[in-house]
Order: C-alpha cells, then sequence, then structure tokens
C-alpha cells in the first residue's frame, strides 16, 4: 500500500514536518497513533478545522489511529497562537456541549467504531487535577524561557501584553502530547501551521524526557490569493453547522472560490481522484463553473450529506435561472416592511440597514428585474401586492422574498 505520507504531499497537506525521514519511515511500516487538538471555542467546528480533519480521515484509511484531541483543559486557558488580544475563557459546562458538538459533526469524517477506531480524549482529564509543583518539577525543566520568548505564537501578543496564563499553553499542549504518548503510544501531532511553536515543544518534551521518537506535522492553511485565510462570509465564519451558515451559503462559498483556487480546494477539501481533478481544472474559461459547481457538491457532501448537497446545488440553478424557480433561496418577510433596505438585512445580504443602502446606492440590488437606485426606496405596491419577489444582490446572489 502507498504511503499516507506520500498521498498527504501530493494533494497539498503539508506545509512542515520534523525528523521527516524517520516519519516516513513508520508510517510505511507500522500503524502510527496520532493525535489532533481542538480546542472547543465554539459550538460548532469551522472551514479552519476541515483540512487537520482531512488529513485525519486519509491517515485513517491509510491505516494510522486516530486520536482526537478535545481540549477541555485548554480550553479554559486560550491559546495565544494568532491573536493579538486574549481568548475569552469558557465554563466547564460550555466546554463539556462544545466537545459533543464537534464529535457529532467529525463523525462524518472518521469512524469512531470498528478496527482502528479514533479515540476521543479530552485534556481536562489530566490537565485539571495535575499538581502545580509536581508539574514544574516534572515538566517545566524541560522547558527553556528564552527559546519560548522566540516562538511566533507569542509575538503577537508580547506587543499588547502575554499574561502568565497563556504563556503557560505551550507547557499544557507539550504536556498533552507527552501524556498521549504514554497512554495510547501517540507519536505523531498533527495541526495548523499556526500551532508550528507549541507542536516543536511537544516533540522535544517526548524526545528529552522519554527518550522516544516523536513527530510533528502541520497542514498548509487555506488561503486566497492574497494570502488571507478563506473561510470568511457576509455573514461571518464558514461553520459546518447549518444553524450557523446555511447548507445554501456553505455551497454558495466554494461555487464562488477564484478559478485558481480550485484545483486546490479539491484536492485538499475532497476525497476526488487527483487525475479527474487535474481533467475538470485545466480550463481557463466558463467551463471551470463546472468543476465549481463539482467542489461546493462534493464538500457540501461531506459536511451535511448528499441529500442536503443536492437541494443546495437545485436552489443555486434556480437561484442564476437555470432552474425551478420554487428550488430557489427563500426568506420570509414581514409583510408590513416598508423599506427595500431592511428587507436586504433581513434576506442576509448585508448586515446593517447603512451598509444596505450604500449597497443600494452603488447599484448592487434589484427586486426582480428592476435595479434600485434610492437608498430609502421603498417596497413597490405591485409587488407588495404579489406577496412575493426575488431579490439579487450583484450577479452572485438571488433570493425568493415570501411577504407574510
Amino acid at each position: 500500500m502507498k504511503n499516507v505520507f506520500d498521498v498527504l504531499k501530493e494533494r497539498g497537506f503539508i506545509k512542515q514536518t520534523i525528523y521527516e525521514d524517520e516519519l516516513v519511515q513508520k508510517l510505511g511500516e507500522e500503524s502510527v497513533p496520532f493525535y489532533i487538538g481542538f480546542d472547543p471555542t465554539a459550538d460548532s467546528l469551522h472551514i479552519g478545522h476541515y483540512i487537520p480533519i482531512m488529513a485525519m480521515s486519509w491517515m485513517q484509511k491509510y491505516g494510522h489511529k486516530p486520536i482526537a484531541l478535545f481540549g477541555g483543559g485548554t480550553g479554559m486557558v486560550g491559546d495565544p497562537s494568532g491573536r493579538s488580544d486574549m481568548r475569552q475563557m469558557l465554563t466547564k459546562e460550555t466546554i463539556a456541549h462544545n466537545i459533543e458538538c464537534f464529535k457529532k459533526q467529525m463523525s462524518r469524517f472518521i469512524s469512531f467504531e470498528g478496527e482502528n477506531a479514533a479515540i476521543c480524549a479530552n485534556n481536562a482529564d489530566w490537565l485539571l487535577n495535575l499538581n502545580y509543583v509536581d508539574f514544574l518539577r516534572d515538566i517545566g525543566v524541560y522547558f527553556s524561557v528564552n527559546k519560548m520568548l522566540t516562538a511566533e505564537c507569542f509575538k503577537q501578543r508580547m506587543e499588547k501584553g502575554l499574561t502568565f496564563l497563556e504563556f503557560n499553553y505551550m507547557l499544557m499542549q507539550g504536556y498533552d502530547f507527552l501524556y498521549l504518548n504514554q497512554k495510547y503510544g501517540c507519536m505523531l501531532e498533527v495541526g495548523g501551521d499556526d500551532q508550528w511553536s507549541n507542536m516543536l515543544a511537544g516533540v522535544d518534551l517526548i524526545r528529552r524526557k522519554e527518550r522516544k521518537s516523536a513527530f510533528c506535522m502541520t497542514c498548509t492553511l487555506l488561503l486566497n490569493s492574497e494570502g488571507k485565510k478563506m473561510g470568511k462570509t457576509q455573514k461571518g465564519a464558514l461553520w459546518l453547522d447549518e444553524n450557523k451558515c446555511s447548507v445554501y451559503d456553505f455551497y454558495q462559498y466554494f461555487r464562488n472560490v477564484e478559478d485558481v483556487k480550485v484545483e486546490e480546494c479539491m484536492r485538499l477539501l475532497t476525497f476526488m481522484d487527483l487525475d479527474e481533478i487535474k481533467e475538470l481544472t485545466k480550463y481557463n474559461d466558463e467551463r471551470m463553473n463546472l468543476a465549481k459547481e463539482r467542489l461546493a457538491f462534493e464538500v457540501t457532501k461531506l459536511v451535511h450529506g448528499e441529500e442536503k448537497a443536492l437541494a443546495a446545488a437545485k436552489q443555486a440553478k434556480a437561484a442564476f435561472g437555470g432552474g425551478n424557480a420554487d428550488d430557489m433561496p427563500t426568506v420570509t418577510v414581514d409583510k408590513t416592511t416598508e423599506f427595500i433596505s431592511d428587507v436586504v438585512v433581513a434576506a442576509g445580504l448585508a448586515k446593517s440597514k447603512g451598509e444596505a443602502k450604500r449597497l443600494i446606492e452603488g447599484g448592487g440590488v434589484s427586486v426582480n428585474d428592476d435595479k434600485i437606485a434610492d437608498a430609502f426606496a421603498k417596497i413597490p405596491d405591485a409587488v407588495k401586492e404579489s406577496g412575493e419577489f426575488i431579490l439579487h444582490k450583484g450577479k452572485k446572489a438571488h433570493i425568493k422574498i415570501i411577504l407574510k
């Protein structure tokens, strides 16, 4: 069987590794227990978690044992990586609820049953009852403060003031790896590239304290052509929970990705064969739209299931004039609503009335086939009498409005 490292590399997952030759050999010779950590800071995973979860799924397919580590303990401190401010601390009850939501969503990608079943672990089980003095004596001795202060994850926070609470995060994440190594034989940590400093700390701790092999591997971050993280929609983050981001909006996000990012998204976010991906994305004309539709369908199917993915595809076709208007995404608005700007906000096409007015003044809003130019325009009487109309935002957002 092909080495999973080669699979991940050719699909573009791997950003950085350490002791790579030794790791590749291990992955080719034995089942390697590995873990990915998830801090439960919300009640849903988002697109930023997607690539590490896909890497986890590929690893499991090739016979390696996943450990999904939920940060019930570290979540009570907050990871300073990539932050200029301190994260909000959560209650134990909120963390427990968020973990259950994560497990449910992850079960679409990895198996928690049968042969090579994934393990769920919560670091609250070992972090919350630690004796502080024992921890400092047993673990703190392996960490150099001078070295820690050079870590990328602390640099932004150093400018505004890094708390000692956050400074401990690296020790706790390193200890997580050590604990999982001792209990499950875990020898590899996988995560986002912004976690590199924390992950190296765990590898170093195991190799120095236990005198055993340990590795880490970071995954590529999903960036747009400007180098900014992908996953932001008009309404906010691209959540995997349909109550936080509708299936249609999720589908449309990937239907509208930049042409130059379609191939990369297919390689990282779907299980499609690489030859098929290359064939679908070799064009630089309108045929790329078919590739985008396929990308949107495959990703939505993985996250929400085939039935909902098919429904979202039908809605999209209807919204763009290629299908049945009855399948178009629909929003119900109070029939007493007067101003079109209020409808734009109610439909989720703008975050505020001010933004909606600016959108209208810029020529970006139409009601049925009529462009609206006046920011204070009211819904026409004839439209009100019909009880419904199509609201258009530019060329990419089309929603049926029902007045009730």
